[in-house]
């Protein structure tokens, strides 16, 4: 019996080794590039020169493109000044369309900043902002009013704009094709033309989206 117990205790004792010793042979996941690091692909060989000098070099450029529309051809919401602005009275002009909601603390006001830049180089020059909430129950007029002047948005040029969260979802999804929900959105700008058509849809945490939606914009003014 206290040979047995031996042996026993002489397996358990092995397991546990085996576990230890497996768990140190383990390698480390690779960190990924910093920003201004070379980055090495599978074209190049070890020792050779990297295909790009810079991490920036991959990030994704390919701006995306609308599909087939939607049932829904025109909106209409509620201004922060509390006037009603229709997708018509935005005929004739280009204009940039995004989504978030002011309780957002932290993609949100950064998202706001890229808007504040594009306004100011944009300014007198016939090009609009809209700012859907997401959250309208939260963002009355009122609110988005206290919100706007933070960034010191003109009130001609960037609209902040709210109404039902059903109807903001089918105008997201119909008009934009972007989804959105209470509190979701997507980190895309989207470029509508002079004749109210949905140009292309621009990540804005993409600097060469972002270089390429400026493009688009001054091609259309």
């Amino acid at each position: 019996m206290k040979t047995t117990g031996s042996i026993v205790l002489i397996l358990v004792l092995g397991v546990v080794l085996g576990f230890i010793g497996r768990s140190f042979r383990r390698p480390a996941s690779p960190p990924g590039p910093a920003p201004g690091e070379p980055v090495f692909t599978n074209e190049v060989a070890p020792g050779e020169a990297p295909l790009v000098t810079d991490s920036s070099e991959i990030e994704n450029d390919e701006v995306i493109r609308p599909a087939i529309p939607g049932l829904l051809t025109s909106f209409e919401l509620t201004e922060r000044s509390g006037k009603t602005v229709s997708s018509e009275d935005l005929l004739g002009q280009p204009y940039v369309v995004s989504f978030f909601f002011t309780t957002c603390p932290s993609v949100c006001p950064q998202q706001n900043q890229k808007l504040k830049m594009l306004a100011e180089k944009y300014k007198g020059k016939g090009v609009k902002f809209l700012a859907i909430s997401v959250d309208p129950e939260t963002d009355t007029p009122e609110v988005l009013r206290e919100y706007a002047a933070r960034f010191n948005a003109d009130q001609e040029q960037w609209l902040f704009l709210t109404g039902d969260l059903l109807y903001i979802r089918r105008i997201a999804g119909d008009l934009f094709q972007q989804p959105v929900n209470k509190g979701f959105h997507t980190e895309r700008f989207v470029l509508v033309d002079p004749k109210g058509n949905v140009e292309g849809f621009y990540s804005w945490p993409e600097p060469k989206q972002l270089e390429k939606l400026q493009q688009a914009i001054d091609e259309m003014i």
